[in-house]
């Protein structure tokens, strides 16, 4: 069993540029994609991943620029963002025009699967989102809108039906007997629910400030059976503030994500101690009891995420 945790830092994260079938088409083409813990569910081979152990979840990150866009697209499994930097609005349905919310820091949406979803840096700096992606083998990859493979094409990524890409520009094409990934069908298309803004946000969005008032004297359950947004995605994710911090040492069964959005944080185990500021990610393993403090006064705010073998979705219920 590990002893000590794993530390993946902020400044240490190594993008790539090529992970989806949209990484050439315009609006979409100068995005980052990071895989911290899990295999992720990249489509390139050049996807760097910091940390493979299995957590019963993923935990990957995207970093825009301003106004770059992530295409619209759907997972297997449940996934849920929270804003790390900058302004994000957030869209969804089979146009991208069924409804969409915008996010500022220490927000969190847990979006519904089962719907096409995307998202853009509408700020005026590069930002990022963290995102926790249900399932360790992140649900097989991501089913794309049938308009966003045909832009692709027309920019050069083929997507093959085992899921990988092939970019002509680097000369490369389908390998014989492989064909493309076929588009979904009108019918398939159909059987897609359009939520719209009002009946999505009440159940998938909680809001940085409304959590932190909420979780001043115990952490705040964000999404669990019993959390704000009430799901069992196969994960939970509760928010902690220095009101609701404890230096009590504390153990699960399973390995612990501890993810800071705000403020930095001293976190201590037998024999050891680090500090975690916003954007660096935490791997606690399972059975290592450790307590986590903010180190200094002033707004603080942490995500910390375990798994709890549910079944990793879906969590649309409309």
């Amino acid at each position: 069993m590990d002893t000590a945790p794993q530390i993946v830092r902020y400044g240490a994260l190594i993008p790539c540029r090529t992970a989806f079938i949209d990484a050439h088409t315009p609006g979409s083409d100068h995005k980052e994609n990071f895989t911290v813990i899990g295999g992720g569910v990249s489509e390139s081979p050049d996807q760097h991943v910091h940390i493979a152990t299995p957590h019963g979840f993923n935990i990957g990150a995207a970093g825009q620029p301003p106004r770059c866009r992530n295409s619209l697209h759907d997972h297997r499994t449940a996934e849920a963002f929270f804003v790390l930097s900058g302004r994000w609005r957030f869209f969804w349905g089979r146009w991208g025009d069924a409804g969409e919310v915008t996010l500022e820091p220490g927000d969190i949406f847990n979006i519904p699967t089962g719907i096409f979803r995307g998202f853009e840096n509408i700020g005026s700096d590069y930002g990022m989102v963290m995102a926790i992606l249900g399932g360790d083998d992140a649900g097989g990859g991501v089913m794309w809108a049938p308009q966003v493979i045909e832009d692709a094409a027309a920019h050069g990524l083929i997507l093959a039906e085992t899921g990988k890409l092939y970019d002509s520009k680097r000369g490369e094409a389908l390998p014989p007997g492989v064909s493309p990934m076929p588009l979904m069908t009108p019918r398939e298309l159909a059987k897609r629910p359009e939520p719209s803004t009002a009946e999505v946000l009440p159940n998938h969005v909680a809001r940085y400030w409304d959590m932190v008032a909420l979780a001043d004297r115990a952490p705040c359950k964000v999404i669990g059976a019993a959390g704000l947004l009430r799901d069992r995605p196969g994960f939970e994710v509760d928010f902690i503030t220095s009101g609701s911090a404890s230096d009590a040492p504390q153990s699960r069964d399973r390995p612990t994500v501890l993810m800071p959005v705000r403020g930095h944080w001293r976190v201590t185990w037998p024999g050891g101690s680090d500090t975690l500021a916003p954007g660096d990610t935490m791997s606690v393993p399972a059975g290592l009891a450790h307590a986590a403090l903010p180190s200094m006064s002033g707004d603080a705010g942490l995500y910390r995420v375990t798994g709890t073998g549910d079944p990793a979705g879906p969590t649309w219920r409309g």
